[in-house]
């Protein structure tokens, strides 16, 4: 078995990993296979990377033939009792279940539960049309955020690489194989800032400032949008524009912008007791039967869920769920929600924060 360990001098993480778990407790892995299947491929080398003393480290057990395939689990195992975080790249659908099936084929008594995991794929892929991305491979997202790999290696072609190797060793072949594994490590690292956008949607957001924009639209008639600029907790660490459906999102570092439609019409508040209510055809409006009961009854019918309301004409800003009320719609059957724009909801910061994180979920879960 080869092993191969390394000091990354001056390798810095620009995002605040401590904040998940003591970095000193937390292993990344990263895992080279002859295949997909454990029962018909080997599992040839695991590279891991720690930080210890104040400098991030990899280390890399390699099986130099399938023989070996059960020392390099060994020690694997041997050096993970340390650690008590593990963070990979897609590991919960491939490289754990894939160690654990090895373990299970060679009667080794090695498991995950001491471990509490983090997935960056399963954290990351939920937004991908959000962020513009064709698919969320580690690779994809290095490019997104402007890594630069020396391994010029796709992981199938190494298969081939491996099993020459088996057969006749060479230098180039055991650093092609190395190289490879360890720049999976080290993306895994320098990709931690692409969680910034799992913190925008999962963390609530700050509305630092508020205000209201008019604009002519293609057609030339005025439109009223509302503007929340953001204050981001994690910078982000690549500029984002985003319209789903009639909301935007642009943002760059540590703000943001979400533009909002202002709706300036007439909208329906619709009571749900509609059996304590007359409707009043000639008014179009719906009266408590307290007060309904002076009216002629001949102007005046029991009410119905679809025709208790009452109208008022006002600014008003969408939401896709009951988060402010009294909440309007345009009809009874209408799925488009939507609360009124007051002078007291304007002074309210809390509230546009409130609000603000709101639409980021929806935008976020619209995919």
């Amino acid at each position: 078995m080869r092993v191969t360990e390394e000091t990354m001098e001056n390798f810095a993480i620009s995002y605040p990993l401590e904040r998940l778990a003591p970095l000193e407790r937390i292993l990344f892995i990263d895992i080279e296979t002859t295949g997909f299947a454990a029962r018909s491929s080997y599992l040839y080398l695991i590279g891991c990377a720690y930080f210890l003393a104040g400098k991030w480290h990899t280390i890399q057990w390699m099986a130099q033939n399938p023989d070996q395939e059960v020392d390099v689990l060994k020690a694997f195992f041997e050096f993970s009792r340390l650690y008590r975080y593990l963070i990979h790249f897609n590991g919960n659908n491939f490289d754990l279940p894939f160690i654990t099936q090895k373990c299970a084929q060679h009667n080794l008594p090695y498991h995950f539960d001491q471990f509490q995991g983090l997935d960056l794929y399963k954290r990351i892929s939920p937004y991908k049309y959000f962020l513009k991305l064709p698919n969320c491979k580690q690779k994809t997202l290095e490019k997104f955020l402007g890594i630069q790999r020396e391994d010029v290696f796709q992981g199938r072609e190494l298969i081939g690489i491996y099993h020459d190797y088996v057969q006749n060793p060479s230098e180039f072949a055991e650093n092609a194989l190395f190289l490879h594994n360890a720049d999976d490590l080290k993306g895994m690292l320098q990709t931690l800032p692409i969680l910034s956008y799992y913190d925008l949607f999962t963390q609530p957001v700050r509305a630092r400032k508020v205000q209201a924009n008019s604009y002519k639209d293609i057609h030339g008639y005025r439109r009223k949008e509302l503007l929340i600029t953001l204050s981001l907790e994690q910078p982000l660490p690549r500029p984002v524009l985003t319209t789903i459906g009639t909301c935007s999102f642009r943002g760059e570092g540590d703000e943001a912008v979400l533009k909002v439609p202002i709706y300036e019409e007439e909208l329906k508040y619709f009571y749900s007791n509609y059996h304590d209510y007359y409707y009043l055809p000639s008014e179009d409006v719906a009266l408590h039967k307290s007060i309904a009961g002076f009216v002629d009854r001949e102007h005046r019918l029991p009410a119905s869920a679809a025709n208790c309301y009452t109208r008022k004409f006002s600014n008003y800003l969408p939401q896709w769920e009951i988060l402010f009320e009294p909440f309007f719609k345009r009809d009874y059957k209408s799925k488009e929600l939507f609360f009124e724009l007051t002078d007291e909801m304007k002074k309210n910061r809390k509230a546009f924060s409130l609000y603000a994180t709101h639409i980021l979920q929806t935008m976020a879960s619209t995919y």
